[in-house]
């Protein structure tokens, strides 16, 4: 009930409003393009254009998901039009596993989180957005279905190949 209090604040122009949203947001943001990216620096470029994105379109948000759903939406959007641009993708970079202090570092050694980050890599961005959005986010698949704008059958084919695929690869590198 509160961040709808704050999304009505922050639309009728209440500047601290949108802060509040913001910092408790940022690390959910964050966290998820840091995965996707894996680069830091690439990632607070992102995550900096985002939240402009979002402030300059806070109007425009419709509260039927939560914020940090409009959020990831937007931040996606941006990782995928820089893909566009610069037709690349950015390789993982090690100072990562250091910025990700998350519940998954606890529960995942560090030599598999990094091995799957690393595969993850890899992957096409659509196959590694989905199985963040699921794996460390546990979005469900009508959720990111409206985050990708795809179809949920899309999502879960998606997510079901991304799995395969990791574990083909551990099985390769013999970690599994």
């Amino acid at each position: 009930m509160e961040e709808l209090n704050l999304i009505e604040k922050a639309k009728q122009g209440n500047k601290g409003a949108l802060n509040t949203l913001f910092v408790e947001n940022y690390p959910i943001l964050k966290g998820y393009i840091i995965k996707m990216t894996g680069n830091p620096d690439l990632s607070q470029d992102i995550v900096q254009e985002t939240l402009l994105k979002a402030a300059m379109n806070i109007k425009k948000f419709n509260p039927k998901a939560k914020f940090s759903t409009w959020l990831i939406t937007i931040g996606t959007n941006v990782y995928r039009d820089m893909l566009r641009k610069n037709k690349q993708v950015i390789p993982i970079d090690d100072a990562m596993i250091a910025e990700g202090n998350s519940v998954e570092d606890e529960v995942i050694s560090k030599i598999e989180y990094k091995e799957i980050l690393n595969i993850l890599q890899k992957m096409s961005y659509e196959k590694r957005s989905v199985f963040i959005l699921k794996h460390y986010y546990s979005y469900k698949y009508e959720e990111i279905a409206e985050i990708l704008g795809c179809p949920i059958g899309t999502v879960r084919s998606r997510l079901h190949n991304c799995i395969r695929d990791i574990i083909r690869e551990l099985e390769r590198r013999g970690i599994i």
